[in-house]
């Protein structure tokens, strides 16, 4: 059934409203008595029936309440150092399909990339879209966000809330899978741009008690590397 995100829904009734509501009528072609799924953004999916609509506004009928069971067990945060061109977008996008909890912008020395507070407002609203839309695609129950960039020292000390935390350095030799074994609720992962990190930052980041650790023998590109970080993460925790 087609799924939808709306926060205007409980138990007995939901409203569906804005492009949505447009594109359930007009690109769908949907009418009463015809049944979807409405996701709360919270977790929790909703089996509903159209009462009625328009492309202002679809009005829904609640059948049943459920935990959504595209979210993964683990929360993951990706702490992904600003690349370069539209190379974010495509983290964003891969990112939210494989059950990235959230995503946060940061600016290390080696980033090329260095937009100023007005353009990264713009991109923000451009990466939550992208976000959205891949959430919508692939049948998530909550909407990752991506939040506002951090500078790399505020992103380490915010990485430390997490019950893992871990930078992926091209000079480290300890595994990422080893962090895994003992079972893990929540991961803060940082991945670096195109040059990677400098070993300062590195330093200061083992300083904090955040792990340093090899995703393999090859160096991988910037948007690969979350991404098999990602991957690694929901295999081994079960929610791949």
């Amino acid at each position: 059934m087609p799924r939808f995100f709306t926060e205007t829904i409980n138990e007995s009734k939901g409203i569906i409203s804005g492009d949505d509501a447009k594109h359930i009528a007009k690109v769908l072609r949907m009418h009463a008595g015809e049944k979807l799924v409405a996701c709360d953004c919270q977790g929790y999916d909703y089996d509903c029936v159209i009462e009625n609509l328009s492309d202002k506004e679809v009005e829904l009928s609640v059948e049943r309440k459920y935990s959504s069971e595209t979210e993964p067990s683990v929360s993951v945060t990706l702490y992904q150092a600003m690349p370069k061109s539209d190379k974010m977008e495509l983290i964003i996008q891969k990112a939210v399909e494989l059950g990235v909890s959230a995503i946060v912008p940061v600016q290390t020395k080696r980033c090329v990339s260095r937009p100023d507070a007005k353009s990264m407002a713009k991109k923000l609203e451009r990466y939550n879209r992208i976000a959205l839309e891949a959430a919508k695609q692939c049948g998530r129950g909550r909407i990752p966000q991506v939040l506002p960039m951090l500078d790399f020292a505020d992103a380490i000390k915010a990485m430390k809330e997490d019950q893992r935390a871990c930078l992926f350095y091209e000079n480290s030799t300890s595994s990422f899978r080893k962090e895994l074994e003992q079972g893990v609720n929540s991961v803060s992962i940082m991945v670096g741009a195109e040059g990677g990190f400098e070993e300062e930052e590195v330093q200061k980041a083992l300083d904090l008690g955040i792990a340093s650790l090899s995703l393999g023998k090859r160096i991988l590109r910037c948007e690969t590397a979350p991404l098999a970080a990602l991957s690694i993460i929901m295999y081994e925790t079960g929610n791949m």
